[in-house]
């Protein structure tokens, strides 16, 4: 039942020589790697506006310069990121390199950062969505976890079947969302053009506004760096591109930059200058919809176009979180599971704990992590501050054309990134508070497996002066219940790997008589063979088979022989027979797989009805 339903789910196996035709094109990845990205437009200024209206009406004209300075941001981390795929085209991003320019403590921190980052912006994302559509639907607003939990596990399996599929999906609501907001700026520029919209913005750009301080300017810049969250994406998943990989990887982050400048450039501007505010019934983007298109046709297909980006926008975090989590496994930062690929060929445990780390947010904050958007950018800012100052390194090191110009753009987004971590502690530090405990946390638990690793290695290395273990005999310790088919098989193959096997029994004061059935009956069918009799008056069979062992253990180390404790057990015909049988030899596997100097092996005798 459990494969097919989970081939119905997923699909059939792939083979690893079809790895590349789960390649991506620049079409593909797009609409693959850019929905976190894209769709942050749909709340961008209007995160701006909101902050500058606790001021005034007529202090909303600051978002033009808040927005231009998040728009040379996106230029200078572009142009960054564009160099890091090249110079570092493994993947990892901004892990791979601030770990080769900082050091390994600055990577994990950046890798860390940006492992929290995804589950929130997966979390983050699908409760926007889930907005959206309980906002279009308001009966659905009871239900507004489980519909978000339903949005993430339909992500996930999405992505659990291969990137190609999952990509295919994507195409349709990334390019419609794309096609909509072309159409509701060039018709609404068209619209200003021709004199059809007035001007209608709350104050004019200069004008002196009482009250306004650079404190609150920041904090609306602040508030609008949220939309450049998801761009570092593509640097995390070059492996994934199809071949020339770094050259198609840098293009799709161009134009996906050049897409949402554009967007975000023209969002803010129509914002200003039709005079509209953040109110708690309709978006900013809904506001502008209406005045753009009416309300007709056109405005609801941008209502739906925009809760189905919203609704997406998580599968960003779904594509750079298992690649990164591959890379941190890959240097013993993480465990190696996170190395292995699934059926589909990719990272499923990655994709999977992804998944479960967003539904346990969407659960702790009941839908509501709008509140997590500060956390979610200092996720962001600080790799990006990390990486960016790394690539000066990087530069200063390897030297090249053009270097002290690819140096003054990394510094830029540099400087601007650090600005921007600090002003979101300074301004949101209420937000932004758990991340000084949840980074020294993950920290802690990076260097504890590494440390694992390493020692696991060090002990499982051979050297020339260590010598392969020779054993001169071996003791065979055969588990006995009852006499059946299944002891009298276990026996036969213990006296053919050994000359000294020992049928050991563990009786209670329950049934005496039919304990010393029992002992009369396996002395009469194996004459030879060593029977031990152990008394629990506990009902306990581990226990005693504990002891017994451990003390033959001990013996045969001054003998130089090995002990194998051979476990009987027979294997109902259907696996869902299994629970109508107790699990002792379970229980006994697991309690002997702990002791030193004794091998568990299992004798299965399989019923044929």
């Amino acid at each position: 039942m459990y494969r097919y339903l989970k081939r119905l789910l997923i699909g059939e196996p792939l083979k690893t020589a079809d790895e590349g035709g789960q390649s991506l094109t620049k079409f593909k990845a797009l609409a693959l790697l850019s929905s976190d990205a894209l769709s942050s437009v749909a709340y961008g200024t209007e995160q701006i506006t909101t902050a500058l209206l606790v001021l005034s009406a007529a202090a909303t004209w600051y978002a033009l310069p808040a927005a231009g300075i998040v728009l040379v941001l996106l230029f200078a981390i572009t142009i960054s990121y564009r160099q890091i795929i090249n110079a570092y085209p493994s993947g990892g991003g901004a892990y791979v390199v601030a770990t080769k320019n900082w050091g390994t403590s600055a990577g994990l921190v950046a890798g860390g950062s940006l492992l929290v980052d995804y589950m929130l912006t997966v979390a983050v994302s699908v409760t926007s969505g889930t907005e959206a559509i309980t906002s279009a639907v308001p009966a659905l607003s009871n239900q507004s976890i489980a519909i978000s939990v339903i949005i993430v596990l339909f992500i996930m399996t999405l992505n659990l079947r291969g990137m190609r599929e999952s990509a295919s999906f994507l195409t349709v609501p990334v390019y419609f969302f794309v096609v909509m907001i072309v159409a509701m700026i060039g018709w609404g520029l068209f619209n200003i053009a021709t004199g059809k919209i007035e001007y209608s913005a709350c104050a004019h750009v200069g004008q002196a506004v009482p009250g306004m301080t650079m404190i609150l300017f920041l904090k609306a810049f602040s508030a609008g760096s949220s939309s450049l969250t998801g761009v570092e994406a593509i640097s995390n998943a070059v492996p994934n591109f199809k071949e020339p990989k770094r050259k198609n990887a840098a293009n799709t982050l161009a134009i996906m930059a050049v897409i949402l400048g554009i967007f975000f450039g023209g969002i803010t501007f129509l914002s200003y200058y039709l005079g509209i505010l953040p109110n708690g019934k309709q978006t900013v983007l809904s506001q502008i919809g209406i005045a753009v298109f009416g309300h007709g046709l056109f405005f609801y297909l941008l209502q739906l176009s925009t809760a189905m980006i919203l609704a997406v926008a998580a599968n960003t975090g779904f594509s750079a979180f298992p690649i990164l989590a591959y890379n941190l496994a890959k240097d013993k930062f993480m465990p190696h599971m996170f190395m292995d690929k699934g059926d589909r060929l990719g990272y499923s445990n990655g994709i999977i704990s992804l998944a479960v780390g967003a539904i346990v947010l969407i659960f702790i904050f009941h839908g509501q992590t709008n509140l997590l958007i500060p956390l979610y950018a200092v996720g962001v800012f600080v790799p990006f501050t990390l990486s960016q100052s790394g690539m000066i390194i990087h530069w200063y090191r390897e030297r090249g054309r053009h270097w002290i110009l690819n140096s003054f753009f990394n510094l830029l987004g540099a400087l601007i990134s650090l600005a921007l971590v600090v002003f979101l502690f300074f301004l949101h530090f209420s937000n932004v508070w758990p991340y000084l405990v949840i980074m020294p946390l993950l920290l802690f638990a990076f260097y504890k497996i590494h440390a694992h690793y390493v020692a696991v290695a060090a002990q499982l290395r051979l050297s020339e002066e260590q010598q392969l273990h020779n054993y001169s005999g071996s003791t065979v310790i055969v588990l006995v219940s009852s006499v059946t088919h299944v002891t009298t098989g276990a026996i036969n193959y213990a006296r053919s790997i050994s000359e000294n096997v020992i049928a050991m029994h563990v009786s209670f004061d329950a049934n005496p008589k039919k304990e010393h059935e029992t002992v009369n009956e396996f002395k009469m069918a194996f004459p030879d063979v060593r029977f031990v009799d152990l008394h629990s008056s506990y009902r306990s069979v581990v226990a005693p088979v504990i002891r017994f062992c451990d003390v033959i253990a001990k013996d045969s180390v001054n003998r130089n022989y090995s002990v194998t404790v051979l476990v009987p057990q027979f294997v109902p015909k259907k696996p869902w027979q299994n629970i109508l049988h107790n699990q002792t030899s379970f229980r006994l596997r697991q309690a002997l797989g702990s002791r030193e100097n004794i091998i568990v092996s299992t004798y299965s005798y399989h019923l044929k009805k």
